[in-house]
């Protein structure tokens, strides 16, 4: 009875929400941001299928039964080599070092991807590290304002440890209000660079959508990232459906020693804001990456997959295609200058009922 108490008023929560959005935005004039190929319009005709989809989807695994595997990290032991390197704390939460310097982006540390702690998305897992074992950052990355990807109590704390924050337009405004001082805030459009003493970070297209409330769809940007440092270059996807950006950007800036793209909480139904697993490939393809790291997965439960889906459907498509993969555990160092493919370490906690050949199955019709 709770259950069902609970998916009904998400229904109308959700629809409450697309009507309060368009009736703000026919009196509002000022909402300036768009995607540049598709519209992205979730209305009250969407709303029904997806509404059907979380009522009737049955799952088998939507989370972890065992403790996600960590490996721990402090200021110390980050500090015992000074090579580049990427680790991955959770969800699209990322700790990067590049140029002796440390690039943080979409920091989340939070129990829950929610606007509230009581209710919403909760954690599988925690964070390998914590942000007092942070070291000094020297910049940390927005992609855009979605609760998953901006955690406030996150930027709040964070604020002692770093040098800037760099956003999309608008996005920076969040962050003056939570204490962080203009000095210290970039906000870039698209195709826009900042240059920080030789590391450059530039804001690229992606094709999403903003708003952490009831009224203000759209009002902020969103953005992909290229972070450029002397030896090293990696992309970042944000969050974004498949679109020829991509591969504009590839041409551009490519090609790069990594790419970490966005691979989880997909579905049929919102695939225009959320790739699905072949076209989160075919990205990774077109920016012209080395190696691919998926990320978006494996923290917190946002779609209607189960959540080790992800990892498997992108490691099979992975081996068709011969694109090295990354899956690292979470804290685990991946070097830049030599990745390697990781080990299956979401397997031994999959579900056992879950056949592994009827997934690659499914996998393999899909393509």
């Amino acid at each position: 009875m709770k259950l069902l108490t609970g998916i009904m008023l998400g229904v109308l929560l959700l629809i409450a929400i697309v009507w309060l959005s368009k009736t703000w935005s026919g009196v509002n004039k000022s909402k300036p941001f768009a995607n540049s190929e598709k519209v992205y319009q979730a209305g009250l005709s969407s709303l029904w299928p997806i509404a059907k989809a979380y009522w009737h989807t049955q799952r088998k695994a939507p989370a972890p039964k065992h403790d996600v595997p960590l490996i721990t990290l402090t200021a110390d032991i980050l500090a015992q080599t000074i090579e580049d390197a990427v680790y991955r704390l959770g969800h699209s939460t990322l700790l990067m070092r590049i140029d002796g310097e440390y690039v943080l982006i979409d920091p989340v540390f939070s129990e829950r991807a929610s606007p509230v702690q009581w209710a919403g998305p909760k954690r599988f897992h925690q964070s390998p590290i914590s942000i007092a074992e942070l070291p000094s950052i020297k910049a940390v990355i927005i992609s855009h304002d979605h609760y998953d990807h901006l955690d406030r109590a996150a930027i709040e704390q964070l604020i002692p440890k770093v040098e800037h924050f760099i956003t999309p337009l608008k996005v920076g405004d969040y962050l003056t209000d939570w204490g962080v001082d203009p000095i210290q805030v970039t906000e870039l459009e698209w195709w826009q660079s900042v240059d920080l003493n030789g590391l450059n970070i530039t804001a690229t297209p992606a094709q999403h959508f903003s708003g952490r409330g009831l009224l203000d769809r759209d009002h902020t940007l969103w953005a992909s990232w290229v972070i450029q440092g002397l030896q090293h270059k990696v992309f970042y996807s944000g969050d974004s459906g498949y679109f020829n950006g991509f591969k504009q950007i590839g041409d551009l800036y490519g090609p790069f020693d990594l790419s970490m793209i966005e691979t989880g909480a997909y579905n049929e139904l919102w695939s225009d804001i959320h790739m699905l697993p072949e076209q989160s490939l075919q990205a990774h393809i077109d920016i012209n990456a080395k190696a691919m790291m998926p990320v978006h997965n494996g923290t917190f439960d946002l779609a209607l997959h189960d959540w080790f889906e992800p990892f498997e459907r992108i490691n099979q498509l992975a081996k068709q295609h011969n694109v090295t993969l990354l899956t690292p555990q979470f804290g685990q160092a991946v070097m830049l200058a030599n990745p390697q493919a990781s080990e299956h370490w979401w397997r031994p906690m999959m579900a056992e009922s879950q056949n592994m050949d009827e997934l690659n199955k499914v996998v393999i019709n899909r393509n």
